[in-house]
């Protein structure tokens, strides 16, 4: 009867224990070398997983990283939920955005460029190779960043606080290049993460409330929308009533919506009233600039080189004659732009915004 008592006990303490594991874990002091600590994901066999308790997500427009496709999540902790003000979301402190960059791999395991594969909640180490995860978690002191590097077996993401870099080959139609890859430190994430510069702290960028009030689901059955995902976990009790903002990857749009809401994904954390960029008196942020605020006919304040001897921010009409497209164009680190966060061109990108200027009417004469 005591041994059957004592086996009943044990199981029931394995079984909590199984429990404990089976939610994600908020650290809110010190941060694991691991990855695997935070039990976001689980690993199995050759599959990396997203734990039931996370929330998958895609933001209505998403910044480009030299190509790598992204698996995204958010976590918040049982009983807490996010507070709205106005048209913001403030996070609980215990949130968890992740960001998983991975790329798809070809029958000899090279990475691949491919158009986005959608919202993967289940990655296999066959088809896909995962190069680093990076956490944004909001303490109590506020957000904080931390990346973590993918091993070489696929196994296991190590914390680097220090940042990488690593050679990436990347098989296309035409062939292949070799490029490096960066993993940025938690000082260069600052730098894109801090919309009101300099002490204004962390901030997310792609989970804002206009980003993820859209349609992600094309299923019924589904939440319409991804904060109405969020209200149905318990995370939300209300969302903002907001407009869907235009995907500059929406072909339906016109030129003009795509190419603000393309510059307010990939440029606006910087180029905004607060932001690092502010010298440059270029504002590319939200829908409702003026063009001449977005460059047009506007001289260069603070471009030095970067100008590549070009007169204004955009001519219009004249996209080879515009500053901004010689930026986004440049791979050189004293004139490229986003100054951080890519290594290639991003030639979708270039092709948009080079067509939106040629289409433009009038002159800087």
């Amino acid at each position: 009867m005591k041994r059957n008592l004592l086996f009943l006990l044990l199981s029931l303490a394995g079984l909590l224990q199984g429990c404990g594991r089976s939610v994600p874990e908020y650290h809110p002091v010190e941060t694991p070398q691991r990855l695997s600590a935070w039990n976001l994901m689980t690993l199995a066999g050759n599959e990396v997983a997203l734990n039931d308790s996370v929330l998958l997500f895609r933001p209505r427009n998403t910044l480009f990283s030299d190509y790598a496709h992204k698996m995204r999540f958010i976590w918040i902790p049982e009983g807490l939920q996010i507070e709205v003000v106005g048209d913001k979301l403030n996070y609980p402190v215990g949130t968890i955005l992740g960001k998983t960059f991975y790329y798809p791999v070809n029958e000899q395991g090279y990475p691949v460029r491919r158009r986005d594969s959608g919202n993967l909640s289940r990655l296999s180490n066959r088809e896909y190779r995962l190069i680093e995860t990076r956490l944004l978690v909001r303490r109590q002191t506020g957000w904080e960043a931390f990346p973590y590097v993918w091993n070489e077996e696929q196994t296991e993401a190590f914390l680097r606080v220090a940042g990488s870099s690593m050679p990436v080959t990347l098989a296309e139609a035409n062939g292949s290049r070799t490029f490096t890859y960066f993993v940025p430190n938690e000082n260069q994430c600052s730098g894109c993460h801090t919309r009101v510069h300099p002490d204004g702290g962390l901030e997310p960028l792609g989970a804002v409330a206009h980003q993820l009030n859209y349609r992600l689901n094309t299923s019924d059955e589904e939440p319409q929308t991804v904060l109405a995902g969020m209200q149905a976990r318990g995370w939300l009790a209300t969302p903002p009533e907001l407009s869907v903002v235009p995907s500059w990857e929406d072909d339906n749009l016109s030129l003009t919506e795509r190419a603000r809401a393309y510059l307010d994904i990939n440029c606006g954390h910087c180029h905004n009233p607060d932001g690092a960029a502010d010298t440059s008196a270029l504002l590319l942020d939200g829908f409702d600039r003026t063009y001449r605020q977005m460059g047009m006919c506007k001289p260069p304040v603070a471009a030095g080189g970067g100008a590549g001897d070009r007169l204004f921010g955009i001519v219009p009409g004249l996209p080879e004659q515009s500053i901004m497209l010689y930026r986004m164009q440049s791979i050189a680190p004293d004139e490229m732009m986003p100054e951080l966060g890519r290594t290639l061109v991003h030639e979708e990108g270039v092709a948009l915004i080079s067509e939106w200027i040629a289409s433009l009417d009038g002159s800087c004469g």
